[in-house]
């Protein structure tokens, strides 16, 4: 059946191009027009979501619901990745998660010389406790400190382990030398994860010295050797931080997600990807760089020209711009996305990726999205252009695709600059025409190919859910081979 489905595509792309060279002939083929198309649904669908503000976003799913945690002690949980209630913000007496941290962890919150956490992970190891790990961090400086509590149950309370891992301090590190900044780890962001051999790791790290991979004990949860570990990448304070690595069963890849730039709504924050065979690396992103040369200048502080050289940038600040006879005429943009976690249903298949991200025109507050996530023809991750609305990805028909789009090209730079969607129009014969022109074609399982001038995009297909102009459109996903992400959104509604 595909077999046939395949030749049946071929022979109508034959055609097309064989309509296409009969006009240019002057033979007059008939050209497609997309003018008339009906931007608006004819009822709207309105889907409901329910927001929740939690910083640095790490998931966990633990009977049948989804849980995230974050920096400030903020926590929530999900039944369906759309609908988020909060559990606890705050490190004060009153939320349960821990309910006195600061009685409970004197020694972190004094060497880091702060009064709250950063970003946590949990984890539950093979005795059916949920592991924390947490963090703290004076800020200003690589002055921080990583430590252990544990809990029977996900939602806690948590009891205190102690630290295991310092830096910044005077004298000597973990591992024996003087502390050097430029070169050692800031010891937070973890991630702590089995690999496909059951073997435990632990991944982090943020701007200083780099991000670290060091190996862990399942049965005490800390790590099986001194020091800070294994190097992955990052040095001389580059602004890379929030390491979380995703396998997948498919490819054999370990990939780890970072965020570049920084965090604030004028930091530029973009999240990028590269893939290893093995979980403590090397690591490479899609044009071959090792990742282990990504590093700032000698002495610099937060210099991002190197870094824009190095990761598969998939997404950064966006705006899906509005069209004259469309509802939603008031789009918020995306500003600073990052921090991300992701997720993958061993049942399902399915793939998500979920992030924070702060708001066109709305300052440092934040909230948390969740895109779904697919791999490409070359095993790359893509992500969704739309919010997860619950929407079955493959429910569309392969005729719908021709047609107009808006087209977003996410770029490789790390910059607060605003990238808003242009138009495009897929004609059935295979030709791109509008803001960029070049060619398409369809492949196996909703896979796309589009080139857009010199550069040629592997990816995916889908159904999505315009949560602005309520309506469901046909979307599609793609990467350049040098790691540039590029969304389309039909202009069109469909059922």
């Amino acid at each position: 059946m595909k077999e046939r489905k395949r030749l049946g595509r071929q022979i109508s792309l034959l055609c097309g191009l064989v309509f296409l060279l009969a006009a240019l002939q002057g033979c007059g083929a008939k050209e497609e027009n997309f003018d008339n198309i009906p931007l608006t649904a004819k009822e709207e669908t309105d889907i409901g979501f329910k927001n929740v503000s939690v910083h640095d976003p790490s998931i966990v799913k633990d009977n049948g619901s989804y849980y995230i945690f974050g920096s400030h002690l903020a926590a929530a949980k999900s039944q369906d990745l759309m609908n988020w209630s909060l559990i606890g913000s705050g490190v004060t007496k009153g939320n349960p998660v821990i309910p006195d941290a600061m009685n409970e962890m004197p020694e972190a919150f004094e060497w880091a010389k702060t009064d709250t956490f950063w970003a946590p992970d949990v984890i539950r190891l093979k005795d059916g406790k949920y592991y924390m790990y947490y963090c703290n961090c004076e800020g200003s400086s690589p002055l921080s400190c990583m430590g252990l509590a544990v809990s029977d149950s996900i939602e806690g309370p948590y009891s205190d382990k102690g630290i295991f891992l310092k830096s910044g301090m005077n004298g000597e590190s973990e591992d024996g030398n003087p502390y050097d900044a430029t070169e050692q780890p800031n010891v937070v962001d973890p991630c702590v994860f089995y690999d496909a051999d059951g073997r435990l790791w632990m991944i982090y790290g943020s701007y200083s010295g780099g991000i670290f991979a060091l190996e862990m004990d399942e049965d005490t949860g800390l790590p099986l050797q001194p020091g800070y570990g294994k190097k992955l990448l990052g040095g001389n304070h580059l602004r890379i931080e929030a390491a979380y690595v995703q396998y997948n069963p498919d490819t054999e890849y370990y990939y780890m997600f970072l965020s570049f730039g920084g965090l604030a709504s004028d930091g530029g924050y973009n999240i990028r990807v590269c893939r290893s065979g093995t979980p403590d690396g090397p690591y490479y992103d899609s044009a071959g760089h090792d990742m282990i040369d990504c590093a700032g200048p000698d002495g610099s502080f937060f210099d991002d020209r190197t870094a824009e050289q190095y990761g598969v940038k998939l997404i950064g600040n966006y705006k899906w711009a509005w069209q004259e006879g469309e509802d939603g005429k008031n789009r918020r943009g995306l500003v600073s996305p990052g921090h991300n976690s992701t997720y993958f249903d061993e049942e399902t298949g399915d793939y998500f990726i979920i992030f924070h991200t702060r708001f066109e025109n709305m300052g440092e507050s934040h909230e948390v999205r969740v895109h779904r996530m697919f791999f490409n023809e070359e095993g790359w991750p893509v992500i969704s252009p739309y919010r997860y609305a619950g929407e079955d990805p493959e429910a569309y028909e392969e005729k719908a695709v021709p047609g107009r789009y808006k087209l977003l090209k996410h770029g490789r730079q790390i910059t607060t600059q605003m990238k808003e969607s242009v138009n495009i129009t897929l004609f059935s014969d295979g030709r791109v025409e509008g803001a960029y022109t070049g060619s398409w074609e369809l492949a196996e399982d909703h896979h796309i190919k589009i080139t857009l001038g010199e550069d040629t995009y592997e990816g995916i297909v889908c159904r999505q859910y315009d949560e602005f102009g309520k309506k469901y459109v046909i979307g599609f996903t793609a990467l350049s081979e040098d790691g540039t992400a590029i969304w389309g959104s039909g202009l069109a509604a469909i059922e």
